[in-house]
């Protein structure tokens, strides 16, 4: 052990064989350079190590089959405000036009603005607004109650009276993007395209089968480092990373300042607003 981690040493055909599970496997989840090597950081060591994960993913025949390219967005960004807590607001989108799969060809995907954590649930077509809300209540509202408010598009399931109505009963404020905030819902827009990326990676041969891997697919986003929280929402909601490999990082068993900051909710939430 090094620090904590496993050190690999020199061994170069073990470098590549760890690197394959870290990225290319379902846990993995074809994640970009920075991504992949915050994984792999945490639980191994050795010499040249982050040069080694950028060499591999650069070449990776598969992110670059699958992969869309990324380009900066002209002009200044309207951010919503920030919530105070997790799961006082989310965001909430489908994501159509899927093969289908176990008799499912939609996905909702439900992002909460704090923490980023998603839920993706399936759904089959034609759907109805008390569907939607039965499979939110199903999948989401079991594990964190209802949300404040919800940020989504004007899908006609979300203009519904039964829609309204529903969640003006229940003290939810809905609100719907407009001309002036085009990108509003840009927040489940960008998780949208993390899973489509995800799903193309590994069913892209046998794309009927895409269900099976719905849930590792939000495993992988849920555990994966996200660029403006400086960690993975899974941390950033639970005050914990997740077991990986069965391997367990020394540093965290062990009581430290860092150990019992992440305890401290209140701190956490205020850090990340």
């Amino acid at each position: 052990m090094y620090k904590g981690r496993v050190w690999v040493g020199e061994n170069t055909d073990m470098h590549q064989k760890i690197l394959q599970a870290i990225h290319s496997s379902a846990v993995g989840g074809h994640s970009g350079i920075h991504a992949t090597y915050e994984r792999l950081r945490r639980l191994f060591a050795w010499p040249g190590m982050r040069q080694d994960v950028v060499t591999s993913v650069s070449n990776c025949s598969t992110c670059k089959q699958a992969k869309t390219e990324r380009v900066r967005t002209p002009g200044l960004l309207e951010p919503l405000p920030v919530p105070p807590h997790a799961w006082h607001t989310i965001t909430l989108d489908f994501v159509e036009g899927l093969p289908t799969s176990r008799g499912y060809s939609c996905i909702m995907v439900v992002v909460d603005k704090l923490t980023r954590y998603a839920h993706f649930i399936p759904l089959a077509h034609p759907f109805s607004a008390i569907q939607v809300a039965t499979a939110f209540m199903n999948q989401v509202y079991k594990l964190h109650g209802l949300p404040y408010a919800m940020v989504s598009d004007r899908d006609r399931v979300f203009t519904s009276n039964l829609w309204k109505e529903m969640f003006r009963q229940a003290g939810t404020e809905l609100r719907m993007s407009s001309a002036y905030h085009p990108q509003t819902d840009g927040t489940t827009e960008r998780v949208n395209q993390c899973m489509e990326t995800f799903l193309r990676c590994f069913v892209h041969s046998c794309p009927h089968r895409w269900y099976e891997w719905l849930h590792l697919a939000e495993f992988w986003y849920n555990t994966a480092p996200h660029s403006a929280l400086q960690a993975s929402p899974f941390e950033v909601l639970y005050g914990h990373p997740p077991c990986h490999f069965g391997i367990v990082n020394a540093s965290m068993l062990a009581p430290s300042d860092l150990t019992s900051w992440q305890q401290e909710r209140e701190v956490m939430t205020a850090l990340l607003r």
